[in-house]
């Protein structure tokens, strides 16, 4: 059997009251009986009832992470930051993949909300339709939308400066002489990789000589971007440059032009954008933009749990972080 705060009040004869503020550092309690308490508490093992004590305070201590798909290790740092945010306000951090299944992602939102998580952090497969703004929106908890923009002011959201990313991208195979240029992303409208698509195109229109460059829409993963990769090849050789939507897919590109017998980045040059770790490993290690992983996870979870304790007055809050570009070696000058 469970021993209960009932065991502990009996053995330590004091009222239940009292050990629950002596177990909770509340007031009133001396400090031996708080020492008595806790000794006893500590002698019959007792773990305090999670499940119960939310019934009472109306909060579960624990949020959800829904990801579009784990096997992106640029997850691994977001899940990292907010775990550790989850941490230190001693709360639970559940993590769900929706595998970038639009339908499933939906499903785990009502099966984590059935379960009384106190908020919700969602990397979104793609533009939530406006039923699933709605359902999202009158859900009861507070929802973190990650690497979206605030276009919707009923959720709060958290992001890396994606636009400065695609400019940062194209003023570096600009100011190497690349002309031939192609850019392969995910699908249309798809938020975060839309706003790189942007200041990547609007800038190297803008440029003195101006370039058009070839985009691409696909999967955004290993296997769709290294599909795309080989049809972008097949119609346009004259390429010389590729702006990859994510490191992952640079990894397909990277695949692709073995393949091909290419060589990068003598032949084609490459940029990806996250630095993830293995960025820096691959042969030749990868030119990306860095955008702070870590750091994206932790603050929303703090803004969850600031929005979970303040339950009437949840006004959403929009985080733009900074991000950079890493020269690496798979990127040349084209002469």
């Amino acid at each position: 059997m469970a021993i209960t705060i009932k065991d502990v009040a009996r053995e330590s004869g004091v009222n239940i009251s009292t050990v629950s503020r002596a177990l909770n550092n509340g007031y009133g309690v001396n400090p031996q009986t708080r020492e008595l308490v806790l000794n006893v508490a500590n002698r019959l093992n007792y773990r305090p009832n999670r499940v119960a004590r939310g019934l009472v305070t109306g909060r579960s201590h624990s949020f959800a992470l829904i990801v579009s798909d784990i096997r992106n290790p640029f997850f691994a740092e977001v899940a990292r930051g907010a775990a550790d945010a989850a941490r230190s306000d001693k709360c639970d951090l559940v993590l769900c993949n929706s595998d970038l299944d639009p339908i499933r992602q939906m499903e785990y939102v009502k099966s984590v909300l059935e379960k009384r998580v106190d908020g919700i952090l969602m990397n979104s497969v793609a533009a939530l339709n406006p039923e699933e703004q709605r359902q999202l929106a009158e859900c009861g908890v507070p929802i973190v939308l990650l690497n979206r923009s605030a276009s919707n002011r009923a959720f709060s959201t958290v992001t890396a400066d994606n636009e400065a990313g695609g400019v940062l991208a194209a003023q570096h195979l600009l100011k190497l002489g690349h002309r031939h240029i192609a850019h392969l992303t995910g699908p249309r409208q798809h938020g975060n990789m839309t706003d790189r698509t942007r200041g990547f195109v609007q800038t190297l229109l803008a440029a003195p000589e101006p370039v058009n460059p070839v985009v691409l829409y696909g999967a955004f993963n290993y296997e769709g971007c290294r599909d795309l990769t080989n049809k972008l090849l097949d119609h346009h050789p004259e390429i010389t440059a590729i702006f990859a939507a994510n490191d992952v897919m640079a990894f397909g590109t990277v695949r692709a032009a073995m393949d091909r017998g290419l060589r990068i980045p003598d032949d084609l040059s490459l940029i990806g954008f996250d630095n993830i770790e293995f960025s820096s490993v691959i042969h030749p290690p990868l030119t990306t933009i860095h955008q702070p992983k870590y750091e994206m996870g932790y603050a929303a979870v703090e803004m969850l749990m600031g929005l979970a304790k303040e339950k009437n007055n949840r006004t959403p809050e929009s985080r733009v972080l900074g991000v950079e570009l890493i020269e690496r070696q798979s990127c040349a000058e084209r002469h």
